[in-house]
């Protein structure tokens, strides 16, 4: 045991003594908030307001419709599609009728590409003036749908609330909070999986391709190795990830102070990239949408509990299997690809269902990507936030957790017969179907 833990200690020391780390720590979160928000800033600076030409042969939207950041309109005599450059604008709207009373077709014509958020600014304008004219047909006056256009952006008109229903308990839902939660909690894991594995990989084949490996395996077994190797390198990610969020948190405090009303607005309604919110980046909107938000209402203790517990399962799970691989490559960069494949796999496959997991905590892909170990430290966290026991009962939770301690025995288990074989053995390629051969050959 004290073998272990001097090799923990080294591990350890050496790693965050390095000024790799010291500047990925101290460095990342702030790089990571500038991209987001300076992102979202470019995205709002980039809506470049194009000049368009009307030429509406019913008149129905003569002068009606109303600019925007996106499209400013025009009514010249006599535009066509040979003379509207020649006057000034970027592109026509032609509005096409047979009678000259109601509206065919209508089509916008550019030398270049006028982008979506223009294109999107038309078509709302034109459904916008066709829902009055309709409304104008059935003998409702102008003056009440303005008056129903202001009440109906009225939020507190509607009152709308959801509640969870636990007995007799109303508590109001806030799937906000719950979705920036879980994907920020899923998002971390699948990183730390990837930079920590690999870590640990790069590590076991530096000490094999130097021979550190032959003197250290004559004092301690392979396998008191391999898990010193393991343990120390999850130390060093949970530091990491402890000043992360201290650094973190320290910057979402003072970003409200530099950045303007306006762009947290544009930010948090996903004005800020052109096609609006569902077509903007994820990371920006969950982010941007993280101020103004009660976060009084989630189970802290037990979300941070449980993301501690699949942080460090999912990295135990993984790094065994990345310490295995890597006691069997020989300094070639495609080999370790190649043998890295069907470990990476899975944890991409985990961060693609956690989306969708997100916005269907209780559905069957999140309820079996939450209990295969395989993909659960990832998928798991997606659910959590939505509530326990409401979307994720005790026992789905209990379960999750058993299999992947579980797993993680066993593949502590398989990576340590492969490991005794694979790090003393050189100028040989290594497959999987043999390491597995390996695996389960007795001693």
């Amino acid at each position: 045991m004290n073998k272990i833990i001097i090799i923990i200690k080294r591990e350890y020391l050496t790693r965050v003594r390095n000024k790799t780390f010291l500047l990925s720590t101290f460095l990342l979160p702030l790089v990571m908030m500038v991209f987001i928000f300076g992102s979202a800033y470019l995205g709002a600076k980039s809506i470049k307001q194009y000049k368009i030409a009307v030429k509406d042969e019913t008149g129905l939207y003569q002068n009606k419709l109303k600019n925007s950041d996106a499209a400013f309109y025009g009514y010249p005599a006599n535009v066509s599609m040979s003379n509207y450059r020649k006057e000034g604008y970027d592109g026509l709207l032609m509005v096409y009728s047979k009678d000259n009373a109601t509206a065919d077709s209508a089509r916008l014509y550019s030398e270049k590409e006028l982008g979506l958020a223009t294109d999107e600014a038309i078509k709302k304008q034109l459904q916008k003036i066709n829902e009055e004219r309709l409304l104008l047909a059935k003998g409702v006056s102008r003056a009440i749908i303005d008056s129903i256009h202001v009440q109906s952006e009225n939020e507190e008109l509607l009152n709308y609330r959801s509640y969870k229903v636990s007995g007799t308990e109303l508590k109001e839902g806030n799937k906000k909070l719950s979705s920036i939660v879980g994907f920020i909690s899923g998002i971390i894991i699948y990183i730390t999986l990837f930079i920590y594995g690999a870590s640990v990989m790069r590590g076991v084949m530096e000490e094999k391709t130097n021979r550190i490996a032959e003197v250290m395996v004559s004092s301690v077994k392979p396998f008191q190795l391999m898990l010193g190797k393991i343990v120390g390198i999850a130390a060093v990610g949970l530091t990491q990830l402890l000043l992360w969020i201290i650094l973190i948190a320290l910057l979402m405090t003072i970003l409200p102070m530099i950045m303007s009303p306006e762009m947290m607005q544009q930010a948090q309604s996903g004005q800020a990239i052109p096609g609006g919110a569902a077509q903007s980046s994820s990371a920006a909107n969950m982010i941007a949408q993280s101020t103004g938000i009660d976060i009084a209402g989630a189970n802290w203790p037990l979300i941070i509990g449980c993301f501690l517990f699949y942080f460090l399962g999912g990295y135990l799970f993984y790094a065994s299997l990345f310490a295995a691989v890597g006691s069997v490559i020989n300094e070639d960069p495609q080999e370790a690809q190649s043998l890295m494949l069907p470990i990476t796999m899975p944890i991409i496959f985990g961060f693609i269902m956690l989306t969708s997991t997100i916005q269907n905590p209780s559905g069957p892909l999140a309820f079996w990507g939450s209990i295969i170990p395989f993909t659960s430290p990832i998928v798991m966290m997606g659910r959590i936030p939505s509530g326990v026991p409401e979307s994720v009962p005790y026992w789905q939770l209990g379960l999750s957790m058993v299999l992947l301690v579980a797993g993680f025995y066993f593949t502590t288990w398989l990576s340590a017969k492969i490991y005794r074989t694979g790090i003393l053995m050189y100028g040989k390629k290594a497959s999987w179907k043999e390491m597995i051969k390996w695996a389960f050959t007795k001693a």
